[in-house]
């Protein structure tokens, strides 16, 4: 991107509408739209305006927005015309903007220069795109709160903790000839065992974040006819998968997306797991355990009918236990009064029984989550650069108690720091940015 470039892009959905939006950005974004409207334009106003051809045919008519620099999205001069919205129109109108001297927008570019203009960090830049696409009213809620910076205010107060131990630090070392020896001093040991709680608070808070930004994974596993494809319908709410009572009906891996208690869930119906003598068969079990490997809970099921077989026990071995939840299924043909084991939860996709419970064991916290007014999306990448910097910090309170290298706990947080710009925006790559804002839609 160069600054004299004035970009131009249709800013909703592309196709028949009643209305379609283009959006202008850059230095020649009023003159673009004075020329194509054959008008003046005036900031802060909403004026009707007619768009004319190169050759003085009319185009269109509709709304025109200017918005001088510094006063809009992305800092710069912008302009917005409010058109009808057939295809034909809108293409004509982009062809006639980019003769003018516009160039269409890479895909996030808008928001890449608000952001690189100062309107906006790198986590609310990203927020926009995570209220367009959230899954959830939860998750729409919480990107607004990172959208008004929420997030943000929690990371400059980590910096700016980790700032004043880096100045304690580096000042000591400048006085390392004097008698007194400032290092010497439990408050440091405090502060960085502060900082690190700190730390830990926002990373729980941004782990649970991502969860309502990316949703959860779940797989359903277990034997042939354990009743997983009956608690896909039962999650689901619909007849998302054939039930029968063959066992083997399915063989390919079914993918539901659901919303749970406000927590977006990607619930995956496997095959039955048996040695099969059908390649379908074969292939649909080596799928399945192809999801089970990448989800981040496993529904182990057991048809309380005929018990935890032998079989189950040997599956169950090879599954990982910290995100393995046994579910025995088919709980309504259970005799009155009938022992029930204590290692898993009892579920009936037919009445409904145990389905509350096992909601909440799949979304864990998310759904208290979910009610405080405090939360915030975060990425992967948002929960990577805070676990780097609290094992930097860590490290530097370990430091501390062995050593007391001022040069060792103040490079440890220089590191720290710099991971937490990272989330921001402060300290990032080129490279970053690109594949960050090449992840948003054009017009964004």
């Amino acid at each position: 991107m160069t600054a004299s470039d004035t970009i131009v892009a249709l800013a909703t959905p592309p196709g028949v509408g009643a209305l379609a939006i283009l959006r202008l950005s850059g230095p020649r974004a009023r003159e673009v739209g004075e020329t194509a409207s054959r008008s003046r334009l005036e900031p802060g106003r909403i004026q009707l305006r007619k768009f004319y051809a190169a050759d003085g045919d009319l185009l269109d008519h509709g709304l025109c927005l200017y918005f001088a620099e510094p006063r809009s999205f992305t800092g710069e001069d912008c302009v917005e015309l409010q058109v009808h919205g057939g295809p034909i129109v809108v293409d004509m109108l982009l062809e006639r903007l980019c003769d003018l001297g516009a160039r269409l927008a890479r895909p996030g570019e808008f928001s890449e220069r608000a952001f690189l203009n100062g309107k906006l960090d790198l986590t609310q830049a990203e927020a926009i795109a995570d209220l367009i696409e959230s899954g959830s009213r939860a998750a729409s809620r919480a990107a607004m709160r990172s959208l008004e910076g929420r997030f943000s205010e929690q990371i400059h107060r980590l910096v700016d903790e980790i700032i004043d131990l880096r100045a304690f630090i580096e000042a000591a070392l400048d006085f390392a000839e004097e008698e007194i020896d400032f290092l010497d001093n439990d408050d440091i040991r405090s502060r960085l065992e502060t900082c690190a709680t700190h730390l830990d608070e926002i990373l729980a808070q941004a782990e649970a974040g991502r969860t309502l930004q990316e949703g959860l994974t779940v797989a359903l596993a277990g034997l042939p006819n354990a009743g997983k494809s009956s608690l896909l319908n039962a999650l689901a709410g619909y007849e998302a998968a054939i039930v029968t009572e063959h066992e083997g009906t399915t063989r390919d891996v079914l993918r539901e997306r659901v919303s749970l208690k406000g927590v977006p869930v990607r619930i995956n119906d496997t095959a039955g797991l048996r040695d099969a003598d059908h390649p379908a068969e074969q292939e649909g079990v080596r799928r399945a355990w192809t999801e089970i490997d990448r989800a981040d809970i496993v529904l182990f099921l057991i048809d309380v009918t005929r018990g935890a077989t032998e079989t189950d026990r040997a599956l169950l071995e090879r599954l990982p236990a910290e995100r393995v939840q046994r579910v025995y299924s088919k709980c309504d043909l259970l005799e009155a009064g009938a022992t029930r084991a204590l290692d898993g939860i009892y579920v009936s996709a037919r009445t409904g029984e145990g389905l509350e419970s096992l909601i909440g064991r799949i979304i864990g916290d998310g759904a208290d989550y979910n009610q405080d007014h405090q939360a915030f999306l975060a990425r992967r990448r948002h929960v990577d650069a805070l676990r780097r910097a609290l094992e930097f910090v860590r490290q530097a309170a370990a430091t501390f108690g062995e050593t007391r290298s001022g040069e060792l706990m103040a490079e440890d947080l220089r590191a720290a720091q710099r991971h937490l710009g990272e989330i921001t925006g402060e300290f990032t790559s080129d490279d970053l940015l690109g594949r960050i804002f090449a992840s948003f839609c054009i017009g964004k």
